[in-house]
């Protein structure tokens, strides 16, 4: 890390930039509410003023020693509709989440080549199959451009003369090299952010900087050393506004980036770039940008290691991902080939196709702990085996997951014209992102997955295989959350059959993973797009635990579940390779839409000269073994628990919550606990 780095990372961390923000005065908004909530005036128009007005009322700062300029000033700006509105809205339309475009790739690389004036050509030349979305579209590009020539304007009067003029021009035109590629990305991935769309992800980074990379290697205009300066400032831009990026917790912000992986024509992406990012990231060490590393049976050991360095550090990325799973799987849903070889990660971990799709893969979540243990309690008493048991569980799965999809109807998306523009054909054809795009699929993540099976496997290895203990003793036990038989909440927990340890619930987890593939197929939403599921929790994983029962694997009513694809929170005389064996599943081929085997290593495994190696061969032995997906915490629960007496003391801690990194001390208490509840590794 050179110095001016150094000093801008300290800035950083200090929170001296923080001073530049301020909140909107109510003469301010007294202006702003009438216009942007005129119901007169459709919501396109309404999107468009609303970017107007935020861009206009921004005010361009240069912050000391760096070189990619767009700090957001004013702290929060107002949504066109008003709660009353939306809530009309929600009356006949299926709204997800806030009702805004998010969690999208957009086409980076070409448009930091044509710059807007080639999305305006495109434009114009296109379909024009909306005029109002041609209209405003054009008034889009006019305003993102009026926004960057006031950056530029500050950044001539700040004595950046050159750079000045190159973000006018490049912002138009396109950019010519890395410095050009990075700011123009930052202005507009800043009005990105202004438009109301959230989520917002960075792509396959190694990939659209490649040309800029080795243009100026090429050319003579930076060596490797300063490229990856440029990279680490560039990194460091993401966290100046991640705090105001606000979705369920501090630090879930969508702001992940994707290195490695086949490109679309099948060729290994793997480049220069790959692993200056990743040395970067650990340079810089911020939650922003959230590091995601696609990998595949030929990936070497070396570049494991030089990931597992982040994980050493506690970053809690990079976040594994699998092509030689993946890739089936996408296709297998009917992704052309190349598609689903360009695949990026959406603000967790749901995998996304950049430029041409307008999927929503995080629309609900099925409890699959839940409906286990509804049917033991609905059906145990009549089945004799576990596979009648099973069949049972197959149909609830079907039954639950059918009523689910049948509430996406009558979609309501926001209209995002600027996000639009930056799609590979929207502005060829003239509409509007959130009308469809080639792909409009649909994914449901299956939490508490381990549960579920370990319910399961202890049915079968208690009762119907050992007859140790009744049905009526553990039917009893769930309905008074084991209040007079500790004995057997001891027992379920320890002795009975767990996923990750013994073959024969690994056997029910695949299987259970299957019956939920088998109920999504041809379910199909509205826009003709299929339903994907997969193996995430996101947050379900605590908000379905709240009201959740005593399950039949000994957890106590109202205990965590443990988050996405991972083991029970009480596992116990199983190792992290038998656990990363009994996660991979050939079910995920069929049920990829996100969701990672989640692993806590102690701290102390790092302390060993040879554990950096040690650990990035247990991650290749996940990919080898066909895992889909996988991410790694290096923790301390000692310390986790000093930072919740002492926060001010561990400002800088950082650990992965469910799909993201965030500040320890800025997470919510049930977060902190779950993270705190989870096995750790202390030696491999």
């Amino acid at each position: 890390m050179t110095e001016r780095i150094a000093r801008l990372k300290a800035y950083l961390e200090n929170r001296e930039h923080r001073k530049n923000r301020r909140c909107l005065t109510e003469e301010e908004l007294a202006v702003i509410l009438p216009q942007i909530r005129d119901t007169s005036l459709s919501y396109m128009e309404r999107n468009t003023l609303r970017l107007r007005l935020f861009l206009e009322m921004e005010t361009p700062v240069l912050l000391p020693d760096t070189h990619v300029f767009g700090l957001r000033t004013i702290e929060h700006f107002p949504d066109i509709y008003s709660e009353e509105e939306l809530n009309e809205i929600k009356k006949t339309h299926y709204v997800h989440e806030k009702g805004k475009v998010t969690n999208l790739a957009w086409a980076v690389e070409a448009v930091l080549i044509e710059g807007l004036e080639g999305r305006r050509n495109r434009l114009l030349s296109g379909k024009r199959e909306d005029a109002e979305f041609v209209r405003l579209g054009g008034e889009t590009i006019d305003m993102v451009e009026a926004f960057a020539d006031r950056y530029a304007t500050a950044m001539k009067a700040a004595g950046f003369a050159e750079e000045g003029a190159a973000l006018s021009r490049a912002i138009r035109t396109g950019a010519h090299t890395m410095a050009e590629a990075f700011q123009v990305f930052r202005i507009l991935h800043f009005a990105i952010w202004a438009s109301d769309c959230y989520h917002n992800t960075v792509g396959r980074f190694d990939q659209w900087l490649y040309p800029f990379y080795r243009h100026d290697i090429d050319a003579g205009i930076e060596t490797r050393e300063s490229a990856l300066e440029k990279i680490e400032d560039f990194f460091l831009s993401f966290n100046w506004d991640s705090d105001l990026y606000y979705s369920l917790a501090w630090g879930d912000n969508g702001q992940s980036l994707v290195l490695g992986g086949l490109l679309p024509d099948g060729s290994c992406g793997v480049n220069e770039v790959t692993e200056l990012a990743l040395i970067a990231a650990r340079e810089v060490r911020q939650i922003d940008p959230k590091v995601n590393l696609r990998v595949d049976k030929n990936t070497p050991i070396a570049l494991y290691e030089l990931a597992t360095e982040l994980t050493k550090i506690g970053l809690g990325f990079p976040q594994y991902a699998n092509d030689d799973v993946v890739i089936p799987c996408l296709e297998y849903w009917g992704y052309a080939p190349e598609d689903a070889r360009n695949y990026a990660i959406a603000a967790c971990w749901e995998f996304i196709v950049p430029e041409v799709a307008m999927d929503i893969p995080n629309v609900n979540g099925l409890s699959m702990a839940e409906t286990v243990r509804e049917t033991i309690i609905g059906h145990l008493a009549e089945c004799d085996n576990i596979d009648a048991l099973m069949e049972y569980v197959r149909d609830a799965i079907h039954t639950r997951l059918t009523s689910m999809a049948s509430v996406f109807k009558n979609l309501h998306l926001e209209p995002a014209p600027l996000l639009s523009l930056l799609m590979r054909d929207c502005a060829d054809q003239g509409r509007d992102i959130s009308t469809g795009a080639k792909y409009n699929n649909i994914g449901f993540h299956g939490t508490g997955l381990s549960c579920a099976a370990d319910q399961l496997a202890a049915v079968d290895s208690m009762i119907f295989k050992t007859g140790r203990i009744t049905k009526e003793r553990l039917l009893h036990s769930m309905a008074t959350d084991f209040a007079a038989d500790g004995e057997l909440k001891h027992l379920l927990r320890n002795e009975a059959d767990k996923m990750g340890r013994d073959d024969a619930a690994n056997e029910i987890g695949n299987r259970l993973l299957h019956f939920f593939a088998d109920a999504a197929q041809g379910l199909t939403n509205e826009r003709g797009g299929i339903v994907r599921v997969g193996t995430g929790s996101a947050m379900y994983y605590v908000w379905h635990s709240r009201d959740l029962g005593a399950t039949a694997d000994g957890r106590a009513a109202g205990e965590y579940l443990p988050c996405n694809f991972s083991p029970s929170l009480f596992l116990t005389n199983s190792g992290p390779l038998s656990v990363l064996l009994g996660f991979s599943p050939d079910a995920l081929k069929r049920t990829s839409n996100g969701g990672p085997m989640t692993l806590e290593l102690h701290d102390t495994v790092f302390r060993e000269e040879a554990s950096v190696h040690k650990v990035a061969e247990l991650v290749r032995a996940y990919i080898l073994a066909g895992g889909h997906q996988l991410q790694l915490n290096a923790v301390n629960a000692e310390k986790l628990r000093a930072a919740q007496l002492e926060p001010e003391k561990y400002q800088e801690l950082i650990v992965r919550v469910w799909g993201w990194s965030g500040h320890f001390v800025e997470l919510d208490k049930c977060y902190q606990d779950q993270v705190l509840s989870r096995v750790e590794y202390k030696q491999i």
